[in-house]
């Protein structure tokens, strides 16, 4: 990782431009992070934030705005004055109406104004609607911004099929170089995400295990405890299927099960992935009807404490619940088809309202061929590594062990854990802290590709396909729980069972 790092160096000057400069994720997560890598001494010297929105805020407003944010959303013991001083110094906020050729003078000037303004990395990060992203790079280009030094972040999702997928990408991809895309999936910033390719490349007594010939099974679960809250417009038209199973899970089933590359480097960790989404097994009719199963929140407990269900989430946004059809779970079960993994099977599950939040993935080894211990007591389980991506993130290997004592042999699982929290002095950056520094830097690595987005809804369409072409509703499950009994069902067949963290 170091070498990859070497060869990306931060510039020296950088304008990071935030269309939606005043919406929940700029001030929620982008600010913040672009905060904290200030804090420790990595921005380059001369940057500046720029905010564009329809807000009637001027630079102050804005700074005032970004101020109550990093009181929000920054540890306590982060908020250094001098650094937040700093940091609000750097903040300009352009009001800009995109129809309004005007405004997109305003900008250029903007952008222009500045020492070194030719030698400036320009990143344009797009924290708005999908829709809206070919306009504003065909602006960009218009005015004349957008040049070797420029680069775009498209945020999730990238279409809500194939068909759109490439279209966003076709009108983005006019103007801009492939190489200067980054389209953003903040798991892969996480710092247990990332230790997956460390743990499996970097340890020689895991590799010869990680195969069909020692692996059962793999499960990768994204666990939500929230409902839609006030994305209730925006969920009712994707679902769980396009908002979480097309990127996140899939991203990290890529992970899990790519080979490995000659090094990690700009194109050769993406080229693997791409491998694996192309080796998933196509679900027919039939294997979509057995093997995935669909649900939706009702009514239920969450820590105690009542919580609606999402006919009365959406009815709260003013949609009308009753009639949607939307699914908020998803459970299925997959294959990688390659000699690596030929006849493991994937099971992938997410859901919002479930029993907690957590981000996970479990790979299960088969049991040992010969059970040598006859006469012994206790449970002899098979081997499991869990990593846990969030909300704690590290590992645990857990094994079988003798349970201390004379009088025979007792066996006790026991698990070897490694958090990252307690195993290193120093606090886990963000993932966004991290993806926004490789964009400054031009470090696409953990980012997606075009190629891989749209193998991605390659594969997903078919299930999105026969799901509406189906009378049948998505399965009730109670808020609280861990989603509908079918999902349980379809692990049960397999005499298979989902692992849970506690475990």
């Amino acid at each position: 990782m170091a070498e990859i790092a070497s060869t990306y160096p931060v510039p020296d000057s950088c304008d990071f431009t935030v269309f939606g400069g005043t919406g929940d994720l700029a001030l929620r997560k982008l600010l913040p992070a672009l905060y904290q890598r200030d804090l420790e001494g990595q921005l380059p010297a001369d940057t500046r934030v720029l905010g564009v929105s329809r807000s009637e805020l001027d630079d102050e407003g804005w700074r005032e705005e970004v101020r109550t944010a990093l009181r929000t959303h920054v540890a306590a013991g982060d908020l250094d004055e001098a650094v937040v001083a700093r940091f609000l110094g750097r903040l300009r906020h352009l009001v800009l109406d995109a129809r309004e050729p005007e405004d997109w003078h305003r900008f250029h000037a903007l952008l222009k104004d500045r020492p070194h303004a030719e030698t400036t990395v320009r990143v344009f990060y797009l924290a708005v609607a999908p829709s809206l992203f070919g306009d504003l790079s065909t602006r960009l280009e218009e005015i004349g911004v957008v040049d070797e030094r420029a680069r775009v972040v498209l945020e999730k999702p990238i279409g809500h099929d194939l068909a759109s997928a490439q279209a966003v990408n076709d009108a983005v991809g006019r103007v801009f170089e492939e190489s200067q895309i980054f389209r953003i999936d903040h798991y892969l910033g996480k710092e247990s995400v990332q230790n997956l390719l460390v743990t499996r490349f970097a340890n020689a007594f895991l590799e010869p295990l990680w195969n069909s010939r020692w692996v059962d099974h793999v499960q990768i679960t994204v666990a939500e405890s929230l409902g839609v809250g006030e994305r209730g417009p925006y969920y009712d038209n994707a679902g769980a299927l396009r908002d979480m199973v097309q990127n996140h899970l899939l991203q990290l089933l890529c992970l899990v099960a790519m080979e490995p590359p000659t090094h990690i480097g700009r194109e050769t960790v993406r080229d693997e992935k791409l491998k694996v989404l192309q080796a998933l097994k196509p679900m027919t009719p039939v294997d979509i009807d057995q093997h995935t199963v669909r649900g939706r929140y009702a009514a239920g407990l969450v820590e105690g404490e009542p919580v609606p269900s999402y006919a009365d989430d959406l009815g709260r946004t003013g949609l009308d619940g009753a009639r949607s059809r939307t699914e908020t779970f998803v459970a299925m079960k997959t294959e990688v088809q390659n000699w690596r993994w030929s006849g493991v099977p994937f099971y992938l599950r997410t859901g919002k309202r479930m029993d907690r939040r957590a981000s996970e993935i479990v790979v299960v080894f088969k049991a040992p061929p010969h059970h040598m211990f006859p006469g012994s007591e206790g449970v002899s389980e098979p081997n499991r590594l869990h990593i846990q991506v969030q909300p704690d993130e590290g590992m645990r290997l857990h094994l079988t062990a003798k349970e201390p004592g004379p009088g025979g042999i007792r066996l006790r699982p026991v698990s070897l854990d490694l958090s990252y929290a307690t195993a290193f002095a120093q606090r886990l950056p963000d993932a966004y802290e991290r993806l926004l520094m490789d964009v400054i830097k031009g470090n696409p690595t953990l980012f997606m590709r075009r190629d891989e987005v749209e193998a991605a809804w390659t594969w997903v369409e078919p299930i999105l396909n026969r799901w509406a072409s189906s009378p049948d509703q998505p399965l009730r499950y109670p808020a609280g729980t861990s989603g509908p009994v079918a999902a349980t069902t379809l692990l049960e067949r397999d005499g298979r069972s989902w692992q849970e963290s506690d475990q």
